[in-house]
């Protein structure tokens, strides 16, 4: 090993450079987070030369000409002067390592005057060296950047494309923009530009002019406050039916500073679980919180945050998610689908629906059936309304029993104006802004997910003939091992040895299903999830008991799983994440027929 020496400066920024300054996006950042905090309400970024050539330019307070030397050092910053404060962080920089970190991977000039100097000032930065003179400019500070990575070849070879590069900035400023949506941002490349936003301080326009109008009909508002906590969470999801394949539309901050905290995602994905299908929704929300319970002095990149109390963190976001997408249907206006007029409908023209048609009980036109089974919607067999010639009541008094956890308000209903069925399987639904189409099982299924996840006690069949069946031994083992939770939701299960087993009991749900049927889909789900398995075996059972895709289905059956659907805590998607229903718009439909002119 040879001598020690001690390192030079520009050696040494260099070497911080590669914690702070990974690529083109770091600088933008840095030199914008810059801006937010001088106070700036326009900020114009430019870049050039595939991302190396980078300008950012902003109104903001500007730099004192006696600090100019200084703001170029490392470990220089006007944002804390004690170690106290940097539990009590409120702006978005505090290192002062940024700017000594440029201007030893690049050739830097900063232009900047402040409003009680009527001169600015000039610096010329390179290999660390700085130099300074008077020039005239307007309030404000100008950065620019040329040949980043022009010393560290090595940094080059690790750079995606140009392209590549510009979508990282880009994400970055879309970030920034959202959060700090008081300031104006412009980003432009090779002189083009691809973001403006107008700086209006309305989180909701700026999301239009990020994203488009059309984006913005599927967000909903998120607001929730704990006064006692000081906890707040603000911004918007959107609705269930509007996903992404991945994480990336994920905007998240914690005090305005955007990051990337497993705390917040999970309690985000948690609320969302069994509602987007593996698929992940589009989210702008930001938490506050007293900055002496989260610390954002972890990393470099300031990204990563830990809490004082992560229970807390999780719990209050989770509740604050799942109460807006639970109130969803409820707080939609009038001129958005899932908002009906209640109407009276009368009580003979109700019916229930669960089972296959083979297995129908009519009964005489004219019964009262709400007052005849106490209103309980779920039952055992289908009830429709069929001339007297035809009906059999004695079959259905001596075949009912009631579900009395599935109770339903059938004297007040949502009406809507069905046209009828498409391939079996789909209803379409006159609205005054369009047709809507809806899968008939999905909408069952998520209705009767819900009765379920909502009761204490599922009503079961005892089965006095059960097929035996055959199982492998690790099947066995994971019935075994969860018998009690299956035996909650109505499933109790005999093992007659290593490799048999039969059903004593199921779900009166599924009462008409065959048990191996209802075994192989059990295993299915609940083999992939063992941390989840009374969650999937909700969701296997009110899949099995909806009604099926290609099921012929009269006007009254339509009524009833429609009705039922528009209760719905969370009518968007079934359990499994598929969407449920989707609008066609009248003016897409007029426009297509040339009917808009």
């Amino acid at each position: 090993m040879g001598r020690i020496i001690q390192l030079s400066k520009n050696v040494i920024n260099q070497i911080a450079a590669g914690e702070v300054i990974e690529r083109p996006s770091s600088v933008v950042k840095e030199l914008t987070e810059n801006s937010v905090d001088a106070g700036a309400t326009r900020i114009s970024i430019e870049v050039e030369n595939e991302c190396r050539n980078i300008r950012v330019a902003d109104n903001g307070s500007g730099i004192h000409p006696d600090d100019i030397l200084l703001a170029f050092s490392k470990h220089a910053t006007s944002k804390i002067k004690t170690g106290d404060d940097l539990y009590n962080v409120t702006t978005m920089g505090f290192r002062g390592e940024a700017l000594a970190s440029i201007i030893s991977i690049s050739k830097l000039t900063c232009i900047t005057r402040t409003a009680e100097f009527d001169y600015g000032t000039k610096v010329e930065c390179e290999n660390s060296e700085v130099k300074h003179s008077k020039t005239g400019s307007a309030v404000g500070t100008i950065m620019e950047i040329k040949d980043l990575f022009y010393n560290l070849p090595a940094r080059l070879k690790f750079l995606k494309s140009s392209k590549t590069e510009f979508a990282y900035i880009s994400e970055l400023v879309q970030s920034l923009a959202l959060i700090h949506n008081n300031i104006a941002f412009e980003l432009k490349n090779n002189g083009k530009t691809t973001l403006k936003t107008t700086g209006q301080g309305n989180l909701a326009q700026t999301m239009k002019e990020l994203f488009g109008e059309e984006v913005n009909k599927n967000f909903r508002e998120v607001l929730k406050t704990d006064k006692v906590s000081n906890l707040k969470l603000s911004g918007y999801i959107s609705t269930p039916d509007y996903t992404r394949s991945s994480k990336k539309d994920y905007y998240l901050y914690v005090n305005s500073r955007t990051v990337k905290c497993p705390v917040f995602q999970k309690s985000v994905d948690t609320a969302y679980k069994n509602l987007v299908g593996g698929r992940y929704p589009f989210i702008v929300l930001n938490l506050e919180l007293p900055p002496e319970d989260v610390d954002v002095n972890v990393h470099p990149s300031k990204k990563e945050v830990r809490y004082k109390n992560p229970n807390q963190i999780f719990n209050f976001i989770y509740s604050a998610v799942n109460s807006a997408l639970s109130n969803l249907r409820q707080e939609l206006p009038s001129d958005v689908p899932y908002l009906h007029k209640i109407i009276t409908t009368p009580e003979e023209n109700l019916e229930r629906t669960n089972v296959p048609e083979k297995d129908d009980i009519y009964v005489p036109e004219g019964t009262n059936i709400a007052s005849m089974f106490n209103r309980s919607v779920y039952e055992q067999s289908v009830v429709k309304l069929f001339p007297d010639e035809k009906s059999e009541p004695e079959k259905l008094a001596s075949t009912y029993s009631p579900q009395k956890n599935f109770i339903s308000d059938i004297t007040a209903t949502s009406e809507d104006v069905i046209i009828g069925q498409y391939k079996k399987t789909y209803i379409l639904i006159e609205r005054e802004e369009g047709l809507e189409i809806v899968d008939q099982h999905i909408a069952e299924e998520r209705y009767i997910y819900e009765q379920l996840k909502k009761s204490k006690n599922i009503d079961c069949q005892l089965l006095f003939i059960s097929d035996v069946i055959e199982v492998s031994p690790s099947d066995k083992e994971l019935l075994e091992n969860n018998k009690d939770k299956l035996l909650r939701f109505g499933y109790d299960i005999d093992f007659l040895s290593d490799h048999e087993i039969i059903f004593r009991k199921v779900p009166q749900l599924l009462s008409k299903i065959s048990p191996k049927e209802i075994l192989a889909d059990i295993l299915e789900h609940i083999a992939g999830d063992i941390d989840n398995i009374e969650e999937q075996i909700l969701i296997t059972t009110s899949c099995k008991a909806a009604v099926k895709a290609n099921t012929s289905l009269n006007m009254f059956q339509m009524q009833e799983i429609i009705r039922n659907w528009r209760t719905c805590e969370k009518p968007f998607t079934c359990p499994h994440g598929r969407p449920i229903s989707k609008i066609l718009e009248h003016k897409d439909i007029a426009k297509f027929f040339q009917r808009n002119k």
